[in-house]
């Protein structure tokens, strides 16, 4: 099975990272093209993932964006769409990680007349996507895709409400390697080293995003105990800078200083969630999957999650970690605070949610969901 991946983005995110699990069994007989350079492809390469980038300017389209925009990027479309098709011919399937991906994606598999699977990692609602893409992504796929993979029933379900064929669908949660997160550094001389020494550390992983809620966390800082402390790890992508500047003005104003570190991006998360008490995951609208959520699990740490979107099919209240409302300072403060007066509590519901999380979202299971989906793709064609 030859397969050329299509991903717009040269940042990594969760869809990124999600594609290089699922491209590296692929890897002898595949392509991955980006419109975009940037980490992504070293990341790519570092992998020994074939990779190459077909643009030298990014598709200045966003979630966002009205019709007027997007036709307004068509002089940059037309030549990707004429180099995909031209390489499509080679392959087997189109398999298109992200929106912008699946419109040239659509175009290129009726040229060269190759099926087109769609890995769906967002979900289609007016919180996260303008009217016009929701209706581009979603005509485009009736229309063309043989496959919509969801990341979680949320996606999937946003996929139909917004008027995508259910029949096309299967749900495929993102895998994880558990060997990654079996953390063997000594997390109290890291504390140490990095001046949390005796604190109660809470965790937030994600890009700093308004929607990702990182001032909700600050705000629930608080209300709670003077050691209880937060660390930030991620940094703005899509031009969100302003929101950092924000974030760090919040922390001064709330007299919160010397309780809150920003870490900024880092490749390898595990290392630093062996140093938190608690990982708090705060996003205010619903979030498709929620691989912070599962890392976490992952890493053996307790986990407080927004309960919307699919951080609802991750977690159970009381058994694998906690769901608060989405945006509710008071609830969050709560939550970490039962950590933080109980914690052999919150060590067993570590112990349970890792157990399962192993089990779960294994990275294998994963690989045999995805290999055994286009096999029939392409058996069908």
């Amino acid at each position: 099975m030859k397969i050329l991946f299509l991903d717009q983005s040269g940042q990594i995110g969760g869809a990124e990272l999600c594609l290089v699990d699922i491209a590296k069994p692929f890897r002898d007989n595949c392509l991955i093209c980006l419109f975009a350079d940037g980490p992504f492809r070293k990341l790519l390469e570092q992998q020994k993932i074939p990779v190459r980038v077909l643009a030298n300017r990014s598709i200045r389209v966003r979630k966002q964006s009205n019709l007027m925009q997007g036709i307004g990027s068509i002089g940059v479309f037309t030549p990707i769409v004429a180099k995909v098709a031209e390489i499509a011919w080679e392959y087997d399937l189109i398999y298109a990680n992200t929106q912008k991906a699946l419109v040239i994606g659509a175009i290129a598999s009726l040229v060269a007349r190759r099926p087109l699977v769609y890995h769906l990692h967002d979900i289609l609602s007016a919180e996260h996507f303008s009217a016009a893409n929701r209706r581009l992504a979603v005509t485009l796929a009736n229309r063309f895709a043989s496959l919509v993979i969801a990341n979680s029933k949320a996606t999937q379900a946003a996929f139909i409400e917004a008027g995508g064929q259910f029949d096309l669908t299967e749900v495929v949660y993102n895998g994880f390697d558990p060997a990654i997160y079996q953390i063997q550094t000594n997390s109290l001389k890291t504390k140490q080293n990095i001046g949390l020494e005796g604190q109660f550390v809470v965790g937030h992983f994600s890009r700093l995003s308004p929607w990702k809620g990182q001032h909700i966390l600050l705000e629930a800082l608080t209300r709670c105990p003077d050691k209880v402390t937060a660390i930030f790890v991620g940094d703005a992508l899509f031009g969100e800078k302003r929101y950092v500047e924000q974030l760090h003005q919040k922390v001064v104003e709330l007299g919160l200083s010397k309780r809150v570190q920003f870490f900024g991006f880092r490749g390898e998360v595990a290392p630093l969630m062996a140093v938190c008490d608690l990982i708090a995951h705060t996003s205010t609208a619903p979030e498709p999957f929620g691989r912070v959520i599962v890392e976490a699990m992952l890493c053996g740490r307790p986990v407080v999650a927004s309960a919307a979107g699919g951080a609802i099919e991750l977690i159970e209240t009381g058994k694998t970690g906690w769901l608060v409302e989405p945006g509710n300072v008071e609830e969050l403060a709560d939550a970490i605070a039962i950590c933080y007066q109980h914690p052999m509590l919150a060590q067993i519901i570590a112990q349970h949610a890792q157990k399962q999380a192993r089990e779960r979202f294994h990275i294998s299971v994963m690989e045999q969901k995805i290999a055994r989906l286009l096999n029939l793709v392409i058996d069908f064609h």
